[in-house]
C-alpha cells in the first residue's frame, strides 16, 4: 500500500487520498499538530494556544487530516456573526504538493456553511501567489492589504473575502473542485491535469498560511 517517493527517502502512499480522513482536532491531535507548527512557521502557536482555541466549540472550528494515525495536516477557523475568518492552515512538508490543504479548506468551507456561515476572510502573504490562486479558486477576492502584518518576515498581507458562501452558485463552485480532484488519475501517482497541477502547486505555498495571534 506504501511506496517510496522517489529521490525523497520518504514512504508515502500510493493513493493519499483514499487512505486519509478529515476529523475534528482534540486535545490528543495537539502535539502533533505543534510538531509541524514548529517546521513551517517562523512563529509557531503554542499548545496552549490550540488548547484556549478548542475551548472555545462554540465559536471555533478545527481539523486535522490523518493517515494510518499520523497527523498530517490541518485548518482552523473562527466563526462570529455568519462569518468565518480562517486562522490557519498547514500540511507537514512530505505531504505537500498532494491537494491535503485544497481538501481540508474544502471540508472547512462545507462544515462553516452548513453552521449558517454567509461570508469566509483569511489573510495571506503577499508574496504567496499560488496560495492566492488556491484562495481565488474557492471564491476569495482581494479586499486590501494589513501593512506588515507578518511582522516577523516584514511582509503585508493581503486580505481576503469569499462573500454569498450560503448559496447554490457557491455550492457548485465547491462541487466542481471537488470533482476535479476526484478525477480519474493519469497515472499511479498523484494526479496531473488542467487544474489539478494548479491546485497541487499552491497546496505547497499554502501550508504556510495563518491568522497571527
Amino acid at each position: 500500500m506504501f511506496r517510496r517517493a522517489p529521490n525523497k527517502g520518504i514512504v508515502v502512499p500510493a493513493d493519499v487520498h483514499s487512505m486519509m480522513r478529515i476529523e475534528p482536532m482534540k486535545r490528543r491531535h495537539v502535539r502533533a499538530v505543534v510538531a509541524i507548527e514548529d517546521r513551517i512557521f517562523t512563529r509557531p502557536w503554542s499548545a496552549a494556544l490550540y488548547y484556549s482555541e478548542l475551548a472555545q466549540p462554540s465559536t471555533r472550528r478545527y481539523f486535522v487530516a490523518v493517515i494510518d494515525g499520523e497527523v498530517i495536516g490541518y485548518i482552523g477557523c473562527m466563526l462570529v456573526v455568519g462569518e468565518g475568518h480562517i486562522t490557519t492552515v498547514g500540511v507537514a512538508p512530505e505531504w505537500h504538493r498532494r491537494s491535503i490543504g485544497t481538501r481540508l479548506l474544502l471540508h472547512l468551507v462545507r462544515d462553516v456553511r452548513a453552521l449558517g456561515a454567509t461570508a469566509l476572510t483569511l489573510e495571506v502573504r503577499v508574496t504567496n501567489t499560488g496560495a492566492q490562486e488556491l484562495y481565488r479558486r474557492f471564491g476569495f477576492a482581494p479586499a486590501g492589504i494589513r501593512k506588515n502584518y507578518y511582522a516577523d518576515v516584514n511582509e503585508d498581507a493581503i486580505v481576503m473575502w469569499a462573500h454569498d458562501v450560503e448559496s447554490e452558485e457557491y455550492a457548485a463552485r465547491i462541487e466542481g473542485i471537488t470533482a476535479g480532484l476526484d478525477a480519474p488519475k493519469s497515472d499511479g501517482g498523484a494526479r496531473i491535469d488542467e487544474g489539478a497541477a494548479s491546485l497541487d502547486g499552491a497546496d505547497q505555498a499554502d501550508a504556510n498560511e495563518r491568522d497571527q495571534p
